[in-house]
């Protein structure tokens, strides 16, 4: 198990389960983390499972990390794949309502970490950075 953690402020775990993907943002997510989602994207789309975005430990957001969960719903639903976004804090939410983007995402909140991502089922946390 890796922390992909090439940004000592912010980073992305892909959790791969057997029922979906789960992409774990946590920290700043900004242009620093560009590598590292682009090569999350890319594995998730590969697995063509339900992906969780999940959100509950990003204290910061920019415009870069706002594209990249856009892009993550977006191309989530040309494939025909499910993408939520799991326990958005505040910061995300406010600038999601802000862009007028978020009715876009399937928002949910769960009680604590694990829950709600797919069937039960060992984890493998992939590098993508």
């Amino acid at each position: 198990m890796n922390d992909l953690s090439a940004h000592p402020l912010g980073g992305i775990t892909l959790i791969e389960r057997p029922g979906a993907t789960v992409a774990r943002l946590w920290g700043e997510v900004d242009d620093a983390l560009r590598e590292q989602a682009s090569a999350a994207l890319a594995r998730a789309l590969d697995r063509d499972l339900p992906v969780v975005l999940d959100a509950g430990d990003i204290t910061f957001i920019d415009s870069t990390g706002i594209a990249f969960l856009v892009q993550f719903c977006r191309i989530g639903r040309e494939e025909g794949f499910p993408v939520t976004l799991r326990n958005p804090p505040a910061v995300v939410r406010d600038v999601l309502e802000i862009l007028g983007m978020a009715g876009l995402f399937d928002a949910v909140e769960t009680p604590g970490p694990g829950a709600g991502d797919g069937a039960a089922g060992p984890d493998e946390r992939v590098d993508v950075g």
